[in-house]
């Protein structure tokens, strides 16, 4: 095989979308159908994750089927403001019927963006999120870096209305990029944000993000919508539109909204 092109080199979404998949594995702790392998074309390949519709868990407050659109939703919009956050994600056959395919970040295990430690040993500059007791009842913290790019996925979370950010869903690649993962919980027409990423709560947004929103609420006017349509309904792409304007008007990361759990369960 040849090498395997960058992450973020558009041959990725190439190959993801046309190339044979090859199933090597399964991620067990996954609660949906997660499957691990490569898709090649002519003698490349790139490592994958594929979810297959039939493997999802029904949820009471997500329409059965709809997972593995909404990471591809997801997607699309990530790369409609220019952030990158969501690895190359196409929506496809494969071998166990239609299902997300995900480009595999290969990370360093130890540059871990989020972590739960005692409040004396928070590293330097890192933000706090919620204070705890462990199983011991020894005082806990939940913490993550001050790093512009979870600065950048936080404000996305927002706007995809992701209810699942957990801690083991931001990866640290090798590319020295941050990426996000598991996005099948978003989009929805209520409010359902939980994330682990509240360290800038009230803080304004950046220049750049601010920049980011105008572009994406631009291609939501445009062939954006269409693409998304394929995926999620009308009221999600509306309720998708006014979070933006929403996030634009205030212009500062928001304040749980106090409707539920701010932060998902578990936490990692």
């Amino acid at each position: 095989m040849n090498d395997a092109p960058e992450l973020r080199d558009p041959e990725v979404m190439t190959i993801l979308g046309r190339g044979r998949i090859e199933i090597t594995g399964r991620l067990v702790a996954a609660s949906n159908a997660t499957l691990f392998g490569t898709a090649s074309v002519d003698g490349v390949s790139v490592k994958c994750v594929y979810k297959p519709v039939r493997g999802e868990r029904p949820l009471w407050d997500f329409p059965d089927g709809t997972l593995a659109g909404r990471e591809v939703a997801s997607y699309l919009v990530s790369e409609a403001a220019g952030w990158h956050v969501v690895p190359p994600t196409v929506l496809r056959d494969g071998p166990f019927g239609t299902g997300m395919v995900q480009a595999w970040v290969d990370t360093d295990t130890t540059d871990d963006l989020v972590d739960v430690c005692a409040p004396k040993k928070v590293p330097k500059g890192w933000l706090g999120v919620l204070r705890a007791r462990d199983d011991d009842g020894r005082p806990a913290v939940l913490v993550h870096a001050d790093h512009p790019e979870l600065r950048t996925m936080a404000a996305f979370d927002v706007v995809v209305n992701n209810a699942d950010r957990k801690g083991g869903h931001v990866l640290a690649g090798d590319d020295g990029h941050v990426y996000g993962v598991d996005h099948g919980l978003t989009m929805h027409s209520e409010d359902k944000l939980r994330t682990v990423l509240w360290g800038w709560v009230g803080e304004p947004l950046t220049e750049e993000i601010v920049d980011a929103l105008g572009m994406l609420r631009a291609e939501l006017e445009g062939p954006l919508a269409e693409r998304l349509g394929d995926h999620i309904t009308l009221t999600e792409i509306r309720t998708l539109t006014d979070r933006v304007d929403g996030l634009l008007g205030v212009g500062r990361y928001p304040e749980p909204s106090g409707y539920g759990p701010a932060i998902p369960w578990p936490a990692f």
